[in-house]
């Protein structure tokens, strides 16, 4: 349990910078501070949900695009997933959405790294 309130923390942090530095990617409605961050953390369940569920089934179809590219669909990938994410987070009144692909590219990049930045700051399990 403490490592999926982590992940979804540690999720909802990625999410944070890629609004901060992307202009396409957007999660203000006007609302206070404190719905805002309910808000992301929302956001950041249904992003966790998505890369569960989703994103294994489309690297499954996708493999060879994977080899043929070395690696790099998995940008495509990404960003494929920040743009899901931003239609469920639509259809469950949230405020969260990302423009259009450019965005998702660019905030999936930075998604990523920030990701794998808390992940390393963050102790090992045992």
């Amino acid at each position: 349990m403490t490592n999926f309130v982590v992940k979804t923390l540690a999720n909802a942090a990625a999410l944070a910078v890629a609004i901060w530095l992307v202009s396409g990617i957007t999660l203000d409605d006007g609302s206070p501070l404190g719905r805002r961050t309910l808000t992301l953390v929302l956001v950041a369940l249904v992003f966790g949900l998505v890369n569960l569920i989703v994103k294994p089934v489309v690297k499954l179809f996708s493999l060879p695009l994977f080899v043929l590219t070395l690696g790099l669909f998995t940008l495509v990938v990404n960003a494929l997933m920040l743009l899901l994410t931003s239609w469920l987070a639509q259809l469950l009144d949230l405020s969260f959405h990302v423009e259009n692909f450019w965005s998702a590219l660019l905030g999936g990049v930075i998604i990523s790294i920030v990701s794998w930045a808390v992940n390393l700051a963050l102790p090992e399990k045992n």
